[in-house]
Parts: structure tokens; C-alpha cells; sequence
């Protein structure tokens, strides 16, 4: 097969697709190079199996650490099991394709995409959503129409194509489309806050941009020389679709109008118990007439027919109208020892939502191509069988559960206050208790009010909802909230959630080829409105978060400390701020920035350490006082411990505000007093002075003190005898700075400086 190459300019970059070099086995194999990003996928085809009734299409993408120039962290050296990224991708892949394939086609498809080379600038995952659609449009699988995917930023107003890594750290928007040539067939985007308008533009921008792309793929197969595909002939007929609805309509409508999930699933399957046996007994020629697999396809059948003549006559099975929601019912603050917990209920579909702060050390640790993160709030998402009344081998989060929870925590994060405000790390696990549709928009309500209840300061709440839809060529009607048989026999499941200023997530997947720009607008304007609604129920039961966190959470206090100042609290091997935890039972964590962050169980604890931290990181400042201890005592003045580690003298002339003839006749070696900074020479030692303190104490003293009543008759420049009091006589200590009694105070001025040039002094002090 000769190599055969496409390329095209979109976004920033060429976009170019390759075939006939790598993986020539496969049925079909395209490299999809963007930038140095490279993606290679190949897609092969099973053989049919017989009596298989369901599409068994498998898609797997995987990121290797090589294509980065990295190692895989951990013991072993090799790449594992996929992670969330992977797992994500792989089902944003499967969405848009599935509903591609013709009727009835049953035959596997697996669809491996890897990355090869990652540039750290462009997103693989796009690009293997590109490939997937061209590689099987290359091979002979029929898949019914090419998609293409793309991603849109907008930064600055400006919607971006193909967005760099480093702009989609400045969008506010994160938007994929996937369309064939004729309508849009898959969205999932988040925002922060975005009108309704707004999102609905950039969708039909990204339609616009993967027309581009589509035609690069139909391209691709007429370079290869290869002829139109040939689609498999429908099966034939199921003669009892036709006579089921005939003769069964009525009972089966009168049926499906039963109140109640549990209910009405019982009467159903009740009838079609009753037709298995009554059409399997049947014979022609001693041998059944009609298999069983014959009317299962007949009751799906029919089951799906009057859930459309009910949908287009404007009736819902449980008796709503179109735009209704279920009954809704909010409670928070369920769970004594939890940080933050709530139940939401809308119908039959029901939420646990648990919210755990935590510290620093909580982060959860983050391994892909691009540099590895710490996520500080995260959302998972579990859905146990008895939620929908089954039994079920439970082993661990599947690819559902990890997209409905990537769903709620995405579109939560755009309202979660940033570090610098609120420094907790965040964990909400979501438990569906019970489910009749629409459980990770329940998840997004009831982690909103669970958020509000742990106090943590949410700029707005967020609500969500499901749209459904029945598509007939002439017309289309719209569900609101729609419930599990809605969602199955529907053709579409829009999921959107935000706040009443906007829409914060959007998710759509469709079981038709795709829905056009009226449908988009009107889904988003209906949804706007039921979102509205069940904000005012939830607000109804807690207004806005708690003004503190629950008693069982955890103290985190954070300080900013100078760089420099990091080795000092963190000591000679880590002997400081050892001490500090030992001493004050807290556990303290340093950024490089010089954030510290503090972490205590108990107030008191938190306060502690903080007071602990901030003082051995201050900066000492001329003029500040300082509660210090006298560490050791010479002939010149005492040293004085003001700051943990950083010590001062005082010089015995700053003793007191009187004579001092001995420092030993004042302070002691462990003494506490107060002392004033006066002076921090070019050496950084600092002059502490305890007499400048006691003359302001008498001065504040001697205002505060009302004059005798005797004074207030004389003048006051005059004496007790009358005669004008001298004021230009100094006091004894100040006649003492100025040279007066140079006897005493020279000779112990003198042996004080000979003192400080012969001693050494701490090292806190030079």
C-alpha cells in the first residue's frame, strides 16, 4: 500500500493525516500529526457472531510516558492500567462514533489509539478523536459518515481553535464538539459562568471548524484510490414489530402510564412474559414460529413506538408536562461527623453527597504528558447496583462512574474559591442511593449544598439538569428532566449545569446522527430555566455556606514568609520546626514560595504554631517592642531574647531610667521584660532599650493624672514660692547622656565598649 498524506492549516498549526507506513495489518491506520504532537490509530473489525444482539465497539486510548521523554512513575517502570485521563478520553472518542453504525450491526470494532510523540503545547486527545473517524472511514467498517472533533478556547473574548496548553490556562472556556458533515452529534464543554448565547456560538464556531477537517478525512480515501463504501443490507424484518403494534399498543400504553418506576417496570415485564410464552408456543410445521430473540426485538420495539407517540402528543409517562420537574426535596447537614453532607432528591432519583476538607498533604498527585499536578478538589462518583434495585459484582469505579464524576467535579470547579482564599484541600463523593435517570446532575445539586454545608465559600451555587429529546423529520419536542425510559428510548441526553449567571458544564450524547443549531439553542434556554428552579429549592434549604467549618475538620491556617527565611524555620536538620510540632501538636508543610501552611485539629494548636512561625520568620523593625528573655548577662548589658533564635543587647545605660551600677542589680538570667528596638547596625546586631520604655510609661502616667487644684490657681510657669520654675535644668539621666557625672558613667560607658569589642556575642546578634 502506498503511503498516502493529507494535511491542512487550522488553528495555529498544520493538521496532517498519514497512512500506509505504520500498522499495515491493521484494517485501518492513520498518523495524525498536529505541531510535534503524534497520534497513531488503528481500528480493526471482528466477525459476526451469532445470536449477538448489541454493538460491541471498544475504543482505547493510551498516553505513553516516551512520548514526553519521561519514565512512568512508581516501582515499576512500565505504564498500567489506564488512568482517568485515559479513561476519559476513550469514552469521548466511543460517544460521537457509536451512534455512526448502521442498525443492527453487530460485528466488533476496537479502535486503539496511542501517542507517540506529545509536544507538551497541543492535546493528544483531539487528535485521536481525528484519527479514530479516519481510520475508519479508511477500512472497510461501515461507519455510516465521518465525525471530526475539535477543541475551542476563548481567551480575551476570542474563541480559539485548537487551543496551546498555555492559552487554555487563560480561557474561560473549554469547549469539544464532535459533528459529521450535516449537524452536531456530541458536546462536552465547562465554563465559567457563560450565557446560554455565548456557548451556543462557540458550538456552531467549532461545527464550522470541523467541516475543515471532515473534508481533510474524505481527502484522505480519495488519495488512496479507494471506491464509495458499501453499507451492509439491513437485517430482514422482525414479522412481529408490525403485529405487536397492532394488537398490543393499547395494553403495553396503559401499561407504561403506571405510576412508579418499580411499578411500572413490574407491569411491563409482566406482559412481556406473557407474549414470550404465548408467540414462543406457536409452531409451523412442529417447530416454533417466532424465536425468543424475535420478541425481544418486537417488545423493544414496541416499547419504543408509544414512548414517541406518547412524547409527540405532548404526554409523559409518569403524567408530567414536558417542561416539569420531578418533585424536588434538598436536606443538608445529615451526617454528624461529616465536614459537609447532603441529600438531594428529584424523583426517584437520589443523591448522598459527602464533602471532606483537608491539608496540603491531602492533594491528590496527578501523572500525565505535561508537568505533574496536585489537584486540591476532587469528585467521585459511585453507583451501586442496589441504586436500581440489582445484583451486581461490585470491582471498583468503571468508565461510567468516572465520567459522570469528572461531569459533576468540572462543573462545580468554576465556583470553588481559589487557595489563597480558602487553602483547604476539597474531596465531595457522591453516593447514589436510588436512580431513575439523571444521577450526575442530581450529583452537581446535592454537591453544591454539601460544599455550602462544610462552609467552604462557593462564589455562586450550581445547579443541573437533563434535556431530552424526540426528533421526527418535521418536528421535535423537548423533556425536561428526563427519567431512565426517557433517556433510553429518547434520541438525546443534554446535560447542563450552572448558576443563574451562566453555564458552568455541558454534556451531550445523542442515539441520532445528530441535532441541528435550533435544537442546541432551544435545549440551552429550556434547561436555563429548570436550572433557575431547582436553585430556588436548594436555596431553600441553606441560603449561602456556613460562616465556619464543622468542628471535626481540620484548623489550616497559611502564612507568607520570606524565601530566605524558609531554612531558618525548617533549622539544622529540620530541628526547628520539628520542635514546633512537637510542641504545639500541629503539622507544618513550606511551599518553596514561602507559604506555610499550618494544620491542627484544635484551634488553639493552629494559633500556637502560627505564633510560633511568624515569630522566628519576622523581621525585627527600629522602634517595635518586644517581650524578650534575658539569656545571658556581662559587665556592658544583658542579652536579651526577643525572637526565637535572635537575640539583642542591652546596653546598661538602657536599663533603666535611673543609674545602674551593676546589670545583675536589675535583671537576672531568665528574666522576662519588655524592650524597645533603638538601633540594628550595618552588622544586623540589634540595641534594645528597657529605659526608653519606663520614661514613656511615666510620661503617658503623668498626662493621664489630673493636676492638684492649687495648680490650676498659679501660673504654670511658676513655682511652688512664686518664682518662675527653671526648665532648661536636665534630669538626673539625662545630664547623664549628656556628659554630667562623667566620674562613674564614663568609667562604666568605657569598660562597657571594651566589653562589646572583647566579648563574643551570640550569634543571633552580629
Amino acid at each position: 500500500m502506498p503511503v498516502s498524506r493529507v494535511e491542512t492549516e487550522i488553528g495555529h498549526q498544520k493538521l496532517s493525516l498519514e497512512t500506509g507506513k505504520i500498522a499495515k495489518q491493521a484494517h485501518g491506520a492513520v498518523v495524525v500529526t498536529y505541531g510535534e504532537t503524534v497520534v497513531l490509530v488503528a481500528s480493526v473489525q471482528g466477525n459476526p457472531v451469532e445470536g449477538r444482539d448489541f454493538f460491541p465497539l471498544q475504543v482505547e486510548y493510551r498516553e505513553r510516558q516516551y512520548a514526553a521523554g519521561k519514565f512512568p512513575g512508581g516501582y515499576i517502570k512500565r505504564e498500567g492500567k489506564p488512568t482517568i485521563k485515559e479513561t476519559l478520553t476513550s469514552r469521548l472518542i466511543d460517544r460521537p462514533i457509536r451512534p455512526l453504525f448502521p442498525k443492527g450491526f453487530t460485528n466488533e470494532i476496537q479502535i486503539t489509539a496511542t501517542v507517540l510523540s506529545a509536544d507538551r503545547d497541543n492535546d493528544p486527545d483531539i487528535l485521536a478523536m481525528i484519527g479514530a473517524s479516519a481510520a475508519l472511514h479508511i477500512s472497510h467498517s461501515p461507519l455510516l459518515k465521518p465525525i471530526s472533533g475539535i477543541r475551542i478556547g476563548r481567551v480575551g473574548g476570542q474563541l480559539i481553535p485548537f487551543p496551546t496548553h498555555a492559552q487554555m490556562e487563560e480561557s474561560d472556556l473549554d469547549l469539544v464538539v464532535a459533528s459529521t458533515r450535516d449537524a452536531v452529534c456530541m458536546i462536552e464543554g465547562f465554563a465559567r459562568e457563560m450565557l446560554e448565547d455565548q456557548m451556543a456560538d462557540a458550538i456552531m464556531f467549532a461545527y464550522r471548524e470541523n467541516l475543515k477537517v471532515i473534508q481533510l478525512i474524505e481527502d484522505l480515501r480519495t488519495q488512496m484510490g479507494l471506491p464509495p463504501k458499501e453499507f451492509p443490507p439491513p437485517p430482514p424484518e422482525n414479522p412481529l414489530i408490525a403485529e405487536f403494534y397492532a394488537k398490543h399498543k393499547d395494553e403495553f400504553r396503559e401499561r407504561k402510564l403506571t405510576p412508579g418506576k418499580q411499578e411500572r417496570a413490574a407491569k411491563v415485564r409482566e406482559l412481556y412474559q406473557r407474549l414470550e410464552a404465548e408467540y414462543t408456543a406457536i409452531l409451523e410445521n412442529d417447530q416454533p414460529k417466532y424465536t425468543a430473540n424475535q420478541v425481544a426485538e418486537a417488545f423493544e420495539a414496541l416499547s419504543d413506538r408509544v414512548f414517541r407517540d406518547l412524547a409527540l402528543e405532548g404526554q409523559r409517562i409518569d403524567g408530567r408536562g414536558l417542561k416539569e420537574i420531578r418533585p424536588l426535596s434538598c436536606e443538608v447537614h445529615i451526617l454528624p461527623r461529616a465536614h459537609g453532607s447532603a441529600l438531594f432528591q428529584r424523583g426517584e432519583t437520589q443523591a448522598l453527597v459527602v464533602t471532606t476538607l483537608g491539608t496540603g498533604a491531602d492533594e491528590q498527585k496527578v501523572e500525565g504528558l505535561l508537568e505533574d499536578i496536585s489537584k486540591k478538589f476532587m469528585l467521585d462518583y459511585n453507583f451501586p447496583p442496589f441504586s436500581v434495585g440489582e445484583c451486581k459484582p461490585m470491582r471498583g469505579p468503571g468508565r461510567r462512574e468516572i465520567g459522570h464524576g469528572m461531569l459533576a467535579e468540572r462543573s462545580l470547579k468554576a465556583v470553588i474559591p481559589p487557595p489563597q482564599k480558602f487553602p483547604y484541600t476539597i474531596r465531595i463523593v457522591s453516593e447514589i442511593m436510588e436512580s431513575n435517570g439523571s444521577s450526575s446532575m442530581a450529583t452537581v445539586c446535592g454537591g453544591t449544598l454539601s460544599l455550602m454545608d462544610a462552609g467552604v465559600p462557593i462564589s455562586n451555587p450550581v445547579a443541573g439538569i437533563s434535556i431530552g429529546l424526540v426528533k421526527e423529520p418535521d418536528k421535535f419536542i423537548l423533556l425536561t428532566d428526563i427519567q431512565g425510559d426517557e433517556d433510553h428510548f429518547g434520541d438525546m441526553d443534554f446535560k447542563v449545569a450552572g448558576t443563574q449567571r451562566g453555564i458552568t458544564g455541558i454534556q451531550l450524547d445523542l442515539k441520532v446522527d445528530g441535532i441541528e443549531e435550533p435544537i442546541i439553542r432551544a435545549t440551552l434556554e429550556q434547561a436555563r430555566e429548570a436550572r433557575r428552579e431547582i436553585l430556588r429549592a436548594m436555596l431553600s434549604a441553606l441560603r449561602q455556606p456556613r460562616g465556619q467549618i464543622s468542628d471535626h475538620a481540620p484548623r489550616l491556617l497559611q502564612v507568607k514568609i520570606p524565601r530566605e527565611k524558609i531554612g531558618y524555620l525548617i533549622g539544622a536538620g529540620g530541628k526547628t520546626i520539628k520542635g514546633i510540632q512537637e510542641e504545639t501538636g500541629a503539622k507544618i508543610d513550606i511551599d518553596d514560595d514561602g507559604t506555610v501552611s499550618i494544620t491542627h485539629y484544635d484551634a488553639s494548636g493552629a494559633e500556637a504554631a502560627k505564633r510560633c512561625v511568624l515569630s522566628l520568620t519576622e523581621e525585627i523593625k527600629v522602634g517595635k517592642v518586644y517581650e524578650g528573655r534575658v539569656t545571658s548577662i556581662k559587665d556592658f548589658g544583658a542579652f536579651v531574647e526577643i525572637l526565637p533564635g535572635r537575640d539583642g543587647l542591652c546596653h546598661i545605660s538602657e536599663l533603666d531610667d535611673k543609674y545602674v551600677g551593676r546589670v545583675d542589680e536589675v535583671v537576672k538570667v531568665g528574666d522576662r521584660m519588655m524592650v524597645k528596638v533603638i538601633a540594628i547596625d550595618d552588622q544586623d546586631r540589634v540595641k534594645l532599650s528597657r529605659r526608653v520604655l519606663l520614661k514613656e510609661q511615666a510620661a503617658a502616667r503623668l498626662e493621664e493624672a489630673p493636676p492638684p487644684p492649687a495648680a490650676r490657681e498659679r501660673d504654670p510657669r511658676s513655682s511652688a514660692l512664686g518664682r518662675p520654675e527653671r526648665t532648661d535644668r536636665p534630669e538626673r539621666s539625662e545630664r547623664s547622656e549628656r556628659g554630667e557625672y562623667r566620674d562613674r558613667d564614663d568609667r562604666s560607658s568605657r569598660r562597657g565598649e571594651r566589653s562589646e569589642r572583647g566579648e563574643r556575642e551570640p550569634r543571633g546578634n552580629r
